[in-house]
Protein backbone atom coordinates (compact mmCIF):
# COMPACT_ATOMS: atom_id res chain seq x y z
CA UNK A 1 0.00 0.00 0.00
CA UNK A 2 1.30 3.16 -0.95
CA UNK A 3 2.26 5.88 1.84
CA UNK A 4 -0.10 8.22 0.77
CA UNK A 5 -2.89 5.64 1.07
CA UNK A 6 -1.42 4.46 4.26
CA UNK A 7 -1.64 8.09 5.72
CA UNK A 8 -5.42 8.30 4.68
CA UNK A 9 -6.04 4.88 6.43
CA UNK A 10 -4.64 6.00 9.28
CA UNK A 11 -6.66 9.24 9.69
CA UNK A 12 -10.05 8.04 8.80
CA UNK A 13 -9.50 4.86 10.88
CA UNK A 14 -8.25 7.08 14.05
CA UNK A 15 -9.24 6.45 17.13
CA UNK A 16 -11.66 3.47 16.34
CA UNK A 17 -10.83 1.41 18.53
CA UNK A 18 -9.40 1.84 22.01
CA UNK A 19 -7.21 -0.19 23.22
CA UNK A 20 -8.59 -3.02 25.26
CA UNK A 21 -9.53 -2.71 28.78
CA UNK A 22 -6.81 -5.38 29.86
CA UNK A 23 -3.90 -3.34 28.38
CA UNK A 24 -1.65 -2.19 31.18
CA UNK A 25 -1.64 2.25 31.39
CA UNK A 26 -0.42 4.50 33.52
CA UNK A 27 -2.77 5.56 36.21
CA UNK A 28 -3.72 8.86 34.80
CA UNK A 29 -6.75 7.38 33.04
CA UNK A 30 -9.87 9.73 32.57
CA UNK A 31 -12.84 10.07 35.18
CA UNK A 32 -16.47 9.43 34.86
CA UNK A 33 -18.02 12.32 33.63
CA UNK A 34 -21.04 14.38 35.55
CA UNK A 35 -22.99 14.02 32.67
CA UNK A 36 -22.87 10.92 32.09
CA UNK A 37 -24.27 9.66 35.76
CA UNK A 38 -27.27 7.91 36.67
CA UNK A 39 -29.45 11.13 35.95
CA UNK A 40 -28.39 10.25 32.17
CA UNK A 41 -29.40 7.10 31.64
CA UNK A 42 -31.59 7.56 28.50
CA UNK A 43 -28.53 9.56 26.74
CA UNK A 44 -25.76 7.17 27.88
CA UNK A 45 -27.96 4.39 26.21
CA UNK A 46 -29.28 6.45 22.92
CA UNK A 47 -24.96 6.71 22.91
CA UNK A 48 -24.09 3.45 24.19
CA UNK A 49 -22.13 3.02 21.11
CA UNK A 50 -20.25 6.22 20.59
CA UNK A 51 -16.17 5.44 21.69
CA UNK A 52 -15.99 8.76 22.92
CA UNK A 53 -19.26 8.71 25.08
CA UNK A 54 -17.67 5.38 26.46
CA UNK A 55 -14.28 7.10 27.24
CA UNK A 56 -16.06 10.04 29.77
CA UNK A 57 -18.35 7.61 31.26
CA UNK A 58 -14.75 5.77 32.06
CA UNK A 59 -16.09 2.27 30.70
CA UNK A 60 -12.97 2.59 27.67
CA UNK A 61 -9.94 2.89 29.18
CA UNK A 62 -7.78 6.63 27.35
CA UNK A 63 -4.53 8.24 28.78
CA UNK A 64 -5.83 11.81 29.99
CA UNK A 65 -4.21 14.73 29.37
CA UNK A 66 -6.28 17.83 30.23
CA UNK A 67 -10.17 17.51 32.23
CA UNK A 68 -12.56 20.31 33.27
CA UNK A 69 -16.30 20.32 33.55
CA UNK A 70 -17.21 20.90 29.83
CA UNK A 71 -14.00 18.61 28.07
CA UNK A 72 -11.37 16.60 28.24
CA UNK A 73 -7.92 16.09 26.04
CA UNK A 74 -6.83 12.82 25.47
CA UNK A 75 -4.01 10.84 23.48
CA UNK A 76 -5.48 9.35 20.25
CA UNK A 77 -5.34 6.06 20.16
CA UNK A 78 -4.62 5.42 16.43
CA UNK A 79 -1.91 8.39 16.49
CA UNK A 80 -0.76 10.07 12.76
CA UNK A 81 2.38 11.00 14.89
CA UNK A 82 3.51 10.96 18.52
CA UNK A 83 1.77 13.64 20.62
CA UNK A 84 -1.55 13.50 18.36
CA UNK A 85 -4.41 14.08 20.87
CA UNK A 86 -7.79 14.78 20.74
CA UNK A 87 -10.21 17.65 22.52
CA UNK A 88 -13.81 16.10 23.14
CA UNK A 89 -16.59 17.74 24.85
CA UNK A 90 -18.21 15.75 27.36
CA UNK A 91 -21.65 15.98 25.78
CA UNK A 92 -22.57 14.12 22.99
CA UNK A 93 -23.35 16.29 20.09
CA UNK A 94 -22.12 14.41 16.61
CA UNK A 95 -20.95 17.28 14.24
CA UNK A 96 -19.40 20.85 14.78
CA UNK A 97 -22.48 22.59 13.37
CA UNK A 98 -24.59 20.63 15.56
CA UNK A 99 -22.29 22.01 19.17
CA UNK A 100 -23.11 24.89 21.06
CA UNK A 101 -21.48 28.02 20.11
CA UNK A 102 -20.37 27.81 23.98
CA UNK A 103 -19.15 24.14 24.08
CA UNK A 104 -17.05 25.24 20.76
CA UNK A 105 -15.89 28.05 22.99
CA UNK A 106 -14.90 26.19 25.70
CA UNK A 107 -12.68 23.52 23.23
CA UNK A 108 -11.04 26.13 21.47
CA UNK A 109 -9.98 28.29 24.58
CA UNK A 110 -8.06 25.34 25.75
CA UNK A 111 -6.17 24.77 22.64
CA UNK A 112 -3.09 27.57 22.99
CA UNK A 113 -2.58 25.86 26.47
CA UNK A 114 -3.24 21.75 25.09
CA UNK A 115 -1.09 22.55 22.01
CA UNK A 116 1.72 24.27 23.73
CA UNK A 117 1.95 21.42 25.79
CA UNK A 118 1.83 19.03 23.44
CA UNK A 119 4.69 20.80 21.62
CA UNK A 120 6.98 20.97 24.27
CA UNK A 121 6.83 17.34 25.02
CA UNK A 122 6.85 16.20 21.19
CA UNK A 123 10.37 18.57 20.64
CA UNK A 124 7.68 20.82 18.04
CA UNK A 125 7.57 24.11 17.06
CA UNK A 126 4.03 23.91 15.22
CA UNK A 127 0.77 22.04 15.01
CA UNK A 128 -2.09 21.27 13.24
CA UNK A 129 -6.06 22.25 14.88
CA UNK A 130 -7.86 20.08 12.83
CA UNK A 131 -11.71 18.66 12.79
CA UNK A 132 -13.02 16.88 10.73
CA UNK A 133 -17.02 17.45 10.15
CA UNK A 134 -18.89 15.13 7.97
CA UNK A 135 -17.78 11.86 5.93
CA UNK A 136 -16.37 13.19 3.01
CA UNK A 137 -14.34 15.21 5.36
CA UNK A 138 -12.96 11.63 7.00
CA UNK A 139 -15.31 11.89 10.03
CA UNK A 140 -15.45 8.51 11.76
CA UNK A 141 -16.38 9.30 15.03
CA UNK A 142 -19.63 11.42 15.02
CA UNK A 143 -18.87 12.92 18.23
CA UNK A 144 -17.54 16.57 17.77
CA UNK A 145 -13.74 16.29 18.47
CA UNK A 146 -10.72 18.97 17.69
CA UNK A 147 -7.49 17.02 16.70
CA UNK A 148 -3.97 18.78 18.13
CA UNK A 149 -1.34 17.39 15.99
CA UNK A 150 2.08 18.43 16.40
CA UNK A 151 3.72 18.98 13.31
CA UNK A 152 7.74 19.20 12.65
CA UNK A 153 9.91 20.42 9.34
CA UNK A 154 9.41 18.28 6.63
CA UNK A 155 8.09 15.61 8.63
CA UNK A 156 5.74 14.87 5.04
CA UNK A 157 2.37 14.30 7.40
CA UNK A 158 0.17 15.42 4.26
CA UNK A 159 1.13 15.27 0.67
CA UNK A 160 -1.55 17.99 -0.17
CA UNK A 161 0.57 20.12 1.59
CA UNK A 162 3.36 20.01 -1.64
CA UNK A 163 0.25 20.51 -3.92
CA UNK A 164 0.75 23.95 -5.69
CA UNK A 165 -1.94 26.10 -4.76
CA UNK A 166 -3.83 28.59 -7.51
CA UNK A 167 -4.82 31.86 -6.72
CA UNK A 168 -8.16 33.07 -6.14
CA UNK A 169 -9.43 33.96 -9.80
CA UNK A 170 -11.63 37.49 -8.92
CA UNK A 171 -14.13 36.99 -11.46
CA UNK A 172 -17.94 36.75 -11.46
CA UNK A 173 -18.20 32.61 -10.27
CA UNK A 174 -16.04 33.79 -7.32
CA UNK A 175 -18.02 36.74 -6.65
CA UNK A 176 -21.76 34.80 -6.71
CA UNK A 177 -19.74 32.59 -4.65
CA UNK A 178 -18.97 35.19 -1.69
CA UNK A 179 -22.75 36.74 -2.77
CA UNK A 180 -24.37 32.63 -1.51
CA UNK A 181 -22.24 32.41 1.33
CA UNK A 182 -23.21 36.33 2.64
CA UNK A 183 -26.88 35.25 2.21
CA UNK A 184 -26.73 32.13 4.16
CA UNK A 185 -25.11 34.19 7.06
CA UNK A 186 -27.44 36.63 6.98
CA UNK A 187 -30.19 34.27 6.91
CA UNK A 188 -28.78 32.37 9.80
CA UNK A 189 -27.99 35.64 11.80
CA UNK A 190 -31.92 36.80 11.10
CA UNK A 191 -32.58 33.50 12.28
CA UNK A 192 -31.02 33.64 15.62
CA UNK A 193 -31.78 37.24 16.46
CA UNK A 194 -35.60 36.38 16.11
CA UNK A 195 -35.46 33.44 17.74
CA UNK A 196 -33.42 35.45 20.63
CA UNK A 197 -36.56 38.14 20.44
CA UNK A 198 -39.01 35.29 20.56
CA UNK A 199 -37.31 33.79 24.18
CA UNK A 200 -37.55 37.28 25.38
CA UNK A 201 -40.72 38.04 24.58
CA UNK A 202 -41.81 34.53 26.00
CA UNK A 203 -40.00 35.38 29.20
CA UNK A 204 -41.24 38.99 29.40
CA UNK A 205 -44.89 37.41 29.27
CA UNK A 206 -44.21 34.93 31.93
Amino acid sequence: MEESARRRLALLSSHVNPPPPETSLPTRLVSSSPCASDSNAETNKEHGDCVFCKIIRGDSPALKLYEDDECLCVLDTYPLCCGHSLIIPKCHFPSLDATPPSIIGAMCSKVPLISNAVMKATGCDSFNMLVNNGAAAGQVIYHTHIHIIPRKAHDCLWRSESIRRRPLKLNQEASQLADQIRESLNCANNYEDSSKAQALSTLIGN
